[in-house]
This record gives C-alpha cells, structure tokens and sequence, in this order.
C-alpha cells in the first residue's frame, strides 16, 4: 500500500495511505486529503492508481515533484510534490518524513507505546493506525517476493501479531477444495494436525457469505455454539476474512484465541479485512510467478520429451515423420518433404542430413520459387565467364557447393520446366554443366526436394515432369498442419514466447486462458512460421506478463467460421476418403472396400475433387453415401 507523509506549513506532519483509486487533494471539505493552505485552491491535484502505478496530475493547478514543475508525473518513492507551502513525500509503504532525532530515553519510551507518533491522524486510534503502517511495511516488502510457502507462512505470522490472537491459519482454495496451507501459532512454530483444529461450521458460513466474520465467544455463539467443531474444539474468540480474487473467493484467514472470550473487537475484524486484502494481492501476485514458473519447467520437460533434434513436437503425425527419418537418414534416397507453407520443411530437411553420413558436409538449401527464371540455372549449376551479359568471373553453383553433403531444392514445383529437364539430367547422371561449358562436373550429393502444391496434379497439368517426379519422391514426409496437430500447438507457441522475451527483454511470460482457446480455435493457415510471428510481434509490443488474444490478433472475426452441420459432415468425408486413398496408394477398389461402399462412390469422389482444382462444375452427386 503506498502513501502519503503530509507537512503543511504549520509543521505538523500526518501520514495518510492511499486505499482509493483516485484520491483527490486540496483545501477544500470534500477532498480525501484536506490541504490546511490558504495558498492551496479548493481543488488542487489528485493521484490515480491504475493497479500498478500511481499517477499524480493537476486541475490546473501549478505543483513540484522534487524541485521541478509538473503538468502530471508517475511517481516513485520518496518523490516530494509541492502545493502552495504543502510538501507531500510519495512512498511505497507509509512511514513518516525524517523528524528530529529523539533522545535515547525518550526513543525507548516511544519503542514501548505503540501510540507513540501516532496522534497526529484525526480519528484514528494509536494502536490501529500503528498496526495498518506496519501492515503497508509488511506488504511493501513481500509485493517483490515470490517463494509462496515462505510468504504463506509470512502472511500468517503478521496476522497473529496484528490481530493478538494465538494461532491462524491460511486456507487457499485447490481443485474446489479448500486445504489448509499453512497453520502458526503466537510463537511462529508450525502447528500439527492442523485441519482437525479449525471448525468446519465457521469455514462455510464465511465461504457462503464471502463476508468476514467474528465471533466473540463460539461455545456461547447462538448459531455456532451446538455445531460439534465449535464444542470439541472448545472455540472461544475466532475471527475469519475471505481472501478475493476478481469478486471470486480463493482461500481464507481465520485466527482464534482458545483462552479468552471477548480477545476481538470491531476495530480486530476491520484490520484483518484490511489485511487479507493485502494478502490476496500478494498472494495472487506470488501464485502468478510460480505458476509460470511451474509453466517453464513443464514447458523444458515437453521440450526435452517432444523434441526431435532442432524439432519440437510429438503428436502422432510427426513421430510418424521421426521415425521415417530415423530409416532415410542413413541412405542417400531422394526425399521429397511435403507440406503447407509454413509447417517447417526446411527443418526436417536439415534434421535428415544432420542425422545422415554427410552431416559434416555442407547443407546447401535453393528456394526455386524466389529466383527469377533465367538467373536460376545459374544458380543450380554455375557458369563460366563470358557465359551471358554480365557474367564477368566463373561462378559455382549450388550443386558444386553441396558437394558431400546435402542440397535442399524448396519450392521445387515452381522450377520451370525447360529446367526440370536439366536437373533430372543431373539427378540421374550425377554430373552437372555450368552455363556456358560443355564440360561435365561429377558431385556427389544427396538431393532433397520440398513443396507445398501437389505434384501428382502438377504431372496431371502437365507443369511438372512425371520422370523427374518419380526421380524426387523415392520417399515422401508429408507435413500435418500446425491446426491437425494438437497439444504441439500450445507447446511451440510457449518455446518462441520464452524465446524472444528473453532475446527482446520483454516482461511477457504467458498466456491468458482466453488466448490459449484462442488458439487452439485459430486454423493458422500460415502454420508455425505465422504462430512465431504473431508470437515475435506480441512479446515486442507486451506491457504485461500475460498475453491475450488481442496481443496475439485473434479477435473473434479473425476466426474460423462455424459450418453449417450438413457441410462440416461434407468436409470430413471429403478429408476422410483421401486419407484412405493415400494409405491405399491410390488404389480406389481397396479404398471402396474398405469404407463399405460401391467403387462407383470414389470414383465420384475423385471427379468432384477434378472438378474443382480446374474450375468447372461438380458433375451431380448419386443418393449414394458413405455409411
């Protein structure tokens, strides 16, 4: 709790703590702190809080903080703001500003009256207002720490002192359970079979009303008094304060006093109010940091148990490639790698030669799509000088480069054909031309190819050559989608989180629930390379430890639309048949076979699907259907 120490020019000196969001100053009646200055107006300055800063602006009013003139300013502790003659001293836990030093005799008189200094707040008695500085003391100096079972048993120890009872204990709220966390006594020892010595009665009338509650004396309590915890615990005084989480209960301080009747007043029940504010805000505070923390560990343990080399990810889809890989690797088969954009093709191609005999080599990677046409057989192959406008020296191509080790041809269904024809040449002759020289080179490489169209449409088109699509996919990785592939969504989206909030420095830590359901509906048609960049995006721009779906541009318009049920079926019978298809082969007799329905129903099927890659109309649909 922060506060203000007030000296006004009469010399007096009062400490007032800021418990409002906005608190108003000034001279006059209605202000929170009245200003005794006739140089102040009625209406000076305010400060608000906004949950963590506190902010101090005016109301056209001319003020200082420290020496200099401020429109409006954030405020730090010991930062001293000046209206009129008035000095107000900014801190984060409410301690009065530096007074004359006492002598020992009378220091050690006041150590001993917990009145003493005091005095000076109109309406407030000595010893309450001694207990609520501590108290912001106290929680000024737990607000930077997070070891939760520590702060439990700091929390409850505090509670004891400010209140005068003998023990407490602190009730948190697990699996809509509520255990006992921790359990003191007066002299700050752990307290044995703790849960036996806290009246069940007591508990749910606080957790039904969400109210605190005191109780003077339990045995002769008309409502409680018969309840059997009350009479075996032979309870006297008891009081009890839910602890608040955004109007929502999540544990509970309940303190006694087995030896007196009558040991609380009001004034007891308004400090532990007051106090299990405070720690509501602290313990939220500490359980947020250790559940992230909690989030990492589980976060590296997944990542040591879902990674394969540079990948991460273990759903069912890419153990399959894994294990694929795990076969290919050793052998120097063509590989064709097929996928969306975006689901990390270059990364299994990377992970094949980095588990293959060439791994020491180079890995030479070519993305065929994103060079112009004529430069491209260049590119592959080299050229000789003289070879064309331009070429002033000998170049080697990719091919060269990657001799004993691997080249990566991404992109390869956007080569040209004229050049198709050429790197089957090469493919098959293992000998390469430079442009411009009729002399062959031998390379000794191992070629893998990756594409997101697919090719055995693109052979259909005639756009891609069937000899050197069979040359390319001796085996084929087929890629799921970032959308097919479950747990690995949530599980990649926290690896870059943690990774480029440490490289930028940024406070995000995590995800808010609503995000992760986000995400979890998001298609993410770019895959994972567009869930790093929002990722990337949002951990620059975050200003809080949470990210939420607006950070990461998931806005409800942003989503999938809902289907019709008619059409959901459609589609899931569409993807169904095709998947069963490609475990056939291709074979339609088996594929009908094994779905239970006439041949004639696949055969439809693959005319709808004609149909619609070459823009004419769907021929009409049989009444036949799968069962």
């Amino acid at each position: 709790m922060a506060s203000l120490t007030v000296r006004t020019p009469d010399g007096k000196t009062r400490t007032v703590n800021l418990l409002k969001r906005i608190t108003s100053i000034g001279r006059g009646e209605d202000n929170d702190i009245k200003l005794e200055d006739p140089r102040v107006p009625d209406n000076a300055i305010h400060i608000v809080f906004d949950g963590s800063r506190y902010q101090v602006g005016s109301h056209g009013v001319t003020f200082e903080v420290n020496g200099k003139r401020r429109d409006e300013h954030q405020l730090q502790p010991n930062d001293v703001i000046r209206v009129g003659e008035c000095e107000l001293c900014f801190g984060a836990a409410a301690a009065p500003m530096a007074e004359p030093a006492l002598s020992p005799t009378k220091a050690k008189s006041d150590s001993l009256n917990p009145d003493a200094h005091t005095s000076e707040v109109p309406g407030v008695p000595g010893r309450e207002l001694a207990a609520l500085r501590r108290l912001t003391a106290f929680s000024a100096k737990l607000m930077g720490s997070y070891d939760l079972d520590k702060i439990l048993e700091s929390l409850m120890d505090e509670a004891i002192e400010v209140t005068r009872a003998d023990k407490g204990f602190l009730i948190l709220m697990e699996n809509n359970e509520l255990r006992v966390k921790t359990a003191r006594n007066i002299s700050k020892e752990n307290i044995e079979d703790a849960v036996e010595r806290v009246s069940d009665s007591i508990v749910a009338k606080v957790v039904k009303s969400q109210k605190p509650l005191i109780i003077a004396d339990a045995l002769d309590d008309p409502e409680l008094g018969a309840s059997e915890s009350v009479v075996n615990l032979k309870l006297l005084s008891v009081m009890c304060a839910p602890l608040m989480h955004k109007g929502e209960l999540f544990g509970l301080i309940y303190v006694g006093n087995d030896r007196l009747v009558n040991r609380f007043e009001q004034k007891s029940l308004d400090t532990l109010t007051i106090f299990a504010a405070h720690a509501s805000l602290i313990l939220q505070n500490a359980m947020l940091v250790n559940d992230l923390k909690l989030d990492n560990a589980e976060l590296r343990r997944k990542l040591e148990d879902n990674r394969y080399g540079d990948i991460v990810g273990a759903c069912p889809g890419m153990r399959d490639v894994y294990k694929r890989i795990d076969k290919i690797a050793l052998t120097d088969i063509s590989v064709l790698i097929t996928g969306e954009t975006g689901t990390g093709k270059e990364l299994i191609a990377r992970e094949i030669h980095r588990r293959s005999p060439r791994q020491k080599g180079p890995f030479v990677t070519i993305n065929c799509g994103a060079i112009p046409e004529n430069l491209l057989e260049s590119e592959l192959f080299g050229h000789v000088k003289g070879a064309f406008t331009g070429a002033v020296a000998t170049k080697q191509g990719k091919f060269q480069a990657a001799i004993g080790g691997s080249l990566f041809l991404d992109e390869i269904g956007e080569m040209p054909l004229q050049l198709q024809v050429k790197l089957l040449r090469a493919l098959q002759e293992k000998v390469v031309y430079k442009v411009g020289d009729n002399r062959g080179e031998p390379v000794d490489i191992r070629v893998v190819a990756a594409t997101n169209k697919v090719l055995e449409d693109e052979v259909r088109k005639s756009t891609f050559r069937e000899d050197l699509y069979y040359r390319l996919n001796v085996v084929t990785l087929k890629l799921p989608p970032l959308r097919d592939r479950g747990e690995d969504l949530l599980v990649l989206g926290k690896f870059f989180l943690q990774k480029y909030s440490k490289e930028f420095g940024s406070k995000a830590r995590g995800f808010t629930p609503s995000a992760t359901i986000a995400m979890k509906k998001y298609s993410w048609p770019g895959n994972i390379r567009e869930l790093e960049n929002r990722i990337k995006k949002a951990v620059v721009l975050a200003d809080k430890p949470l990210l939420g779906p607006d950070d990461l541009d998931l806005r409800p318009e942003n989503l999938e639309p809902i289907m019709a049920l008619a059409q959901a079926k459609e589609e899931f019978q569409k993807r169904y048949i095709n998947e069963v298809l490609e475990r056939n082969n291709g074979n339609r007799t088996k594929t009908a076979k094994d779905l239970g329905v006439d041949p004639r129903t696949i055969f439809r099927h693959l005319e709808r699907l004609e149909a619609e890659r070459n823009g004419r109309p769907h021929p009409p649909d049989d009444a036949e259907e799968l069962a």
